[in-house]
């Protein structure tokens, strides 16, 4: 749904960089903020990541991202690791959550295993076995692309209320985030017009028109937060948000 349009006379967010750094702060205060305000991004894909890896229900993975927050970015600050220039930064929470999960399972697998009983798997056995998607990353990925999407849709409302403009979300809720994202039935112009009083399908359309460009605009200003590049890395992230959905089916 994104196209290939600029934001005008906008400022964009801070970058989610720019959190990641005032996160890595050892100013309580502004690590605290700052924290409150990322983590919250990546909890849900941590904990989806989690549960289909390595087959845990709902509520073990909860509890292991939960750990994980507690454990590796609270006390030991991991974050303060994260460098821009090396890669993205969910591949930093990534890796260290699954050698997380790794070293907790070994932790309980020496804990049960009686004497004479054999070695515990190695990493690559488990990794392997545990593996329940065709890349380890895919289920974090979906989540993060349908949370990314939300986001833009949630921002596209509250702009669209805040400049008296509900009739171009009226239209494109009914045209593209019905049928697209619930799997609505589409209405056709004549539908929309009698619904929302437009006074032509014309004038629908155009309304349509700007909603999808408001909608491009302010999904690559969201996935902006996260790279921190609108330029170059945000049109390469809708590239592979487009392609995680459509691997997913969705």
């Amino acid at each position: 749904m994104a196209e290939n349009s600029q934001p005008e006379g906008r400022q964009f967010p801070p970058t989610r960089w720019s959190l990641v750094a005032q996160a890595a702060r050892t100013n309580p205060e502004v690590k605290r903020e700052a924290l409150e305000t990322l983590l919250p991004k990546y909890l849900s894909a941590l904990t989806s990541h989690v549960r289909y890896r390595w087959r845990m229900a709902n509520d073990r993975a909860d509890d292991v991202v939960q750990e994980f927050v507690a454990t590796m970015i609270l006390e030991k600050g991991l974050i303060a690791s994260a460098d821009r220039d090396r890669g993205k930064f969910r591949a930093l929470l990534l890796t260290a959550l699954d050698r997380f999960v790794i070293n907790q399972l070994r932790d309980q697998a020496a804990k049960k295993r009686a004497p004479g009983q054999g070695p515990i798997l190695s990493l690559d056995e488990r990794l392997v076995r545990q593996r329940t998607l065709s890349e380890p990353s895919l289920a974090f990925d979906v989540e993060w692309a349908k949370n990314v999407i939300a986001e833009a849709l949630r921002q596209m409302r509250q702009e669209c209320q805040a400049g008296d403009r509900m009739d171009i979300w009226n239209v494109f809720e009914c045209r593209i985030v019905g049928p697209f994202v619930h799997g609505d039935p589409m209405p056709n112009y004549r539908e929309i017009v009698e619904r929302f009083g437009f006074q032509s399908p014309s004038q629908a359309s155009n309304a349509l028109i700007t909603g999808k460009r408001m909608y491009a605009r302010l999904l690559k200003s969201v996935v902006a937060q996260y790279v921190g590049d609108i330029a170059c890395n945000s049109e390469s992230e809708i590239r592979g948000l487009r392609a995680v959905l459509a691997q997913h089916g969705q």
